[in-house]
């Protein structure tokens, strides 16, 4: 959050900078050299804002979950055949204890390069991948969470992403039933900015 808040500054700075020396050092034959950094600096700050709805999902879901270090999670660049949507995708353990993980995708590829270059595929370089060893988790997979890398020395979560279920949030997706979730688990969920069915909609 606070890199975000630098960067937005920096970049609406270097906009005005930009502009002053084009006014005031510059004739009018300089407009079109100035036109697409410009241009760019907009860009920049449309980019930094959209972290911050983002970011305070994110607060929203820590207070809620702990963190999780989970080894050898099941991740993959091709589609999971019990996924919401299509993408990017890790399975995280079920918190029921069943077998079977739930996938999670990356419906947002925003800041999800550096994810899929070290989730990759045959021909991606061991020592990307274990960068992804172990992972952290903080959420229910059944509705949404933040996964994150191991820092160096594995004691820390970083690269923080934000990740959820279409059905939980979207307003354009009907709301996914869990039969194993309790009316404690739809609480928690809710309480870290999911939208579930409640307890009478699910007996209806």
């Amino acid at each position: 959050m606070a890199m975000n808040v630098i960067g937005l500054i920096g970049w609406i700075a270097t906009w005005f900078g930009l502009l002053y020396v084009l006014i005031v050092y510059l004739s009018q034959g300089f407009v079109f050299l100035f036109v697409l950094p410009l241009c760019y600096c907009v860009y920049r700050v449309l980019v930094q804002l959209r972290y911050f709805p983002t970011a305070f999902r994110m607060v929203r879901v820590l207070r809620t979950y702990p963190w999780q270090v989970l080894p050898g999670v099941p991740r993959g660049l091709d589609e999971h055949p019990e996924a919401e949507d299509a993408g990017i995708w890790v399975e995280i353990p079920n918190p029921t204890g069943h077998a079977k993980g739930v996938p999670l995708v990356f419906v947002k590829h925003h800041r999800a390069y550096w994810w899929m270059r070290r989730i990759g595929g045959p021909r991606t370089k061991p020592l990307l991948k274990a960068q992804l060893e172990p992972l952290w988790f903080a959420g229910d997979p059944r509705f949404l969470g933040v996964l994150a890398a191991s820092a160096k020395g594995g004691d820390a979560p970083r690269r923080l992403h934000f990740l959820y279920q279409p059905s939980a949030l979207s307003k354009t997706v009907p709301r996914r039933e869990w039969e194993d979730a309790s009316p404690a688990d739809l609480e928690r969920a809710r309480h870290a900015g999911a939208v579930v069915l409640s307890t009478v909609q699910r007996c209806r």
